[in-house]
């Protein structure tokens, strides 16, 4: 599938120690070492410039209507009124869930499965894990700005940790609440300049692209190779939570969230995330959630093909190493930070946890990968699925009411505040 690729990594250090070794010895290494430049520098303008296979957008394309028009038929709506009792249940579980998985999972987050299962036997936690880590290996190091990966830990909990996926969550309820809930993604830019100090691959890219005056809707297209990556993904929960039991709007809203950020693939991972957590509100078994949410993205896109796939062999795979093993093997090349295979990991633990909370979470962070991410989106749909009395008591008791951000100007949030006011937003989505 991916061209392979030479190691690039080797050639330019042997390069730069045969420099300095040439300027050792007396030589002049500098008409090489233009050369060499100009030859890369042609290379990536090259490839940026690579235009994508007109069969591919044709099956694939980016923009909102022709997407629709490529859906298979779907529910559209599930909930035709809005069951307030249920709703305040589920969306604590949801809520709740994810903020457990994220948590879990933030501490190791790219790690290797072998590096895990070390450190767990290290320091004498189960693995994969049954509560929160209980050491984490430099505690005191920063993580987003304003975090210590001490307060991922057992004993250092206080509140819900700072995490990008936690704040995307967050900022998709400020959008709605600041524009409606037929925001544009103008709006989406508004709020992001408002908000946000900094981002990560494809949200770096398109936040200084809006800083430097490129609409909303160019943003993605600056000079932007991540824009398949897993970023709209973590953006998609809010969404669900706000459109509860209405797959199509979760999907809608997703969609203008994801275009100032994403293409193709990138984009159709928060949509279909959305439609997921939206339709979990109304039915009791993630798989039947997992397989609504393909009516709301193109029926041949490759994450389609991806997301089938993995519900076809996650019957015959019943652990985390099973499932890393599936995953790398069918994505072989592939970045770690991909939206397709993170997705096909988040399948397979919802899975292998078939109902149970604490193995659904920890059987994904388990797996490896952007496993922060992966878990968090598992825990929002388990946790939506089974409610907020599905989850065990440990994995909520810590956070104490709180939320860290790393907005500007809003540090904190209550989670019943939180709470309130994605259930005023929901309201709107059946007036």
């Amino acid at each position: 599938m991916y061209t392979k690729l030479p190691d690039l990594g080797y050639i330019t250090s042997r390069i730069a120690e045969y420099t300095r070794l040439a300027d050792e010895r007396g030589a002049d290494p500098s008409g090489i070492i233009k050369d060499v430049e100009s030859a890369l520098n042609s290379a990536l303008n090259a490839l940026r410039e690579m235009p994508a296979c007109e069969k591919n957008l044709a099956r694939q394309p980016s923009c909102y209507n022709e997407i629709l028009s490529l859906r298979p038929d779907g529910p559209r709506k599930i909930w035709q009124s809005f069951d307030e009792t249920l709703y305040a249940e589920k969306l604590k579980g949801a809520f709740l869930g994810r903020m457990a998985g994220c948590t879990l999972g933030a501490p190791v987050e790219f790690w290797e499965i072998d590096r895990m299962e070390k450190w767990a036997a290290q320091i004498g936690d189960s693995f994969p894990n049954t509560d929160y880590w209980s050491a984490v290996p430099e505690p005191y190091n920063i993580r987003y700005m304003v975090g210590k990966f001490s307060d991922y830990t057992r004993d250092g909990l206080d509140g819900v940790p700072v995490d990008d996926d936690i704040v995307y969550t967050l900022l998709g309820l400020l959008i709605a609440e600041e524009y409606g809930i037929d925001f544009t993604t103008d709006d989406v830019g508004k709020a992001w300049v408002k908000y946000l100090p900094m981002a990560c691959t494809a949200e770096d890219v398109a936040l200084k692209a809006l800083r430097n005056g490129i609409p909303a809707d160019k943003a993605a297209e600056e000079d932007n190779p991540f824009m398949h990556w897993i970023g709209a993904d973590i953006r998609a929960d809010p969404f669900g939570y706000m459109a509860p039991g209405i797959p199509e709007l979760a999907a809608r809203m997703a969609y203008r969230d994801a275009y100032i950020s994403h293409r193709q693939n990138g984009i159709y991972g928060e949509m279909y995330f959305a439609a997921v957590i939206a339709a979990a509100f109304a039915v009791d078994d993630a798989i039947e959630a997992l397989k609504l949410g393909l009516t709301e993205i193109p029926k041949d896109c490759d994450l389609t093909r991806d997301i089938n796939w993995a519900l076809d062999v996650g019957k015959d795979i019943h652990d985390y190493k099973a499932a890393r093993e599936a995953v790398d093997k069918r994505f072989e090349g592939m970045s770690g930070v991909h939206t397709n295979n993170n997705a096909c990991l988040t399948v397979f633990g919802l899975m292998i946890g078939n109902g149970d909370f604490t193995k659904s979470i920890n059987e994904t962070v388990a797996m490896g990968l952007d496993n922060d991410c992966t878990a968090a989106t598992v825990g929002s749909i388990a946790g939506a699925i089974t409610g907020a009395k599905g989850i065990p008591d440990h994995w909520t008791r810590p956070f104490n009411n709180k939320v860290r951000s790393y907005f500007y100007d809003y540090p904190d949030f209550a989670i019943d505040d939180l709470l309130n006011r994605f259930t005023v937003q929901a309201r709107k989505s059946f007036n």
